[in-house]
């Protein structure tokens, strides 16, 4: 499937409520993850951005500001683009830089053929590892949007990231209060 549509961040958030620094940095944001994703596409056929914008949508609507929506959108700069976190840091300044650091690290986290006692010690070590809780607010996000798209993976890579959502992050995700939030 050819995507022809341009994908705008006014599909995902409502900029309306924002003031007008905050608008531009969302914009800064989404134009600077658009080119950085620009030769990426999901395994869906997507261009890769729809995931970064979804994950600054949700982030939306549980009412954060545009500094956790921008680092929302820039999620996945460093992890998987020729980004550099000193790039983001000057582009972006130093907090939507810790935040993207900190998803970084965690999504480098694997934690396959876990036991359920090894799953709580994994989510303390995720609690502990944050020095803001924002960030697995903005990983939980992102793994959320992944769980919906699960289809496009091959059965078994899918079956271990869904194992590893429902150990890991779906309990976080309710102590945190974000249950409402389904796949």
């Amino acid at each position: 499937m050819e995507y022809q549509a341009v994908l705008d961040i006014k599909d995902f958030v409502d900029l309306s409520g924002f003031n007008k620094q905050d608008v531009s940095l969302i914009k800064k944001a989404c134009a600077f993850a658009s080119t950085a994703h620009e030769s990426q596409k999901r395994l869906s056929g997507e261009p890769f951005i729809i995931h970064p914008l979804h994950v600054a949508g949700m982030l939306f609507e549980m009412g954060f500001d545009a500094e956790v929506i921008a680092a929302g959108l820039l999620h996945d700069t460093v992890e998987d683009t020729g980004i550099t976190l000193e790039n983001l840091k000057r582009q972006f300044g130093q907090e939507i830089s810790n935040l993207v650091d900190g998803v970084t690290k965690i999504s480098r986290i694997r934690s396959e053929n876990i036991k359920q006692r090894q799953a709580e010690n994994i989510r303390k070590m995720l609690f502990s590892m944050v020095n803001d809780i924002r960030i697995i607010l903005i990983k939980l996000t992102d793994k959320l949007h992944n769980m919906r798209t699960l289809e496009y993976l091959e059965k078994g890579k899918a079956q271990r990231i869904a194992k590893e959502t429902l150990d890991i992050y779906a309990p976080l995700a309710g102590r945190l209060g974000m249950a409402r939030f389904k796949i």
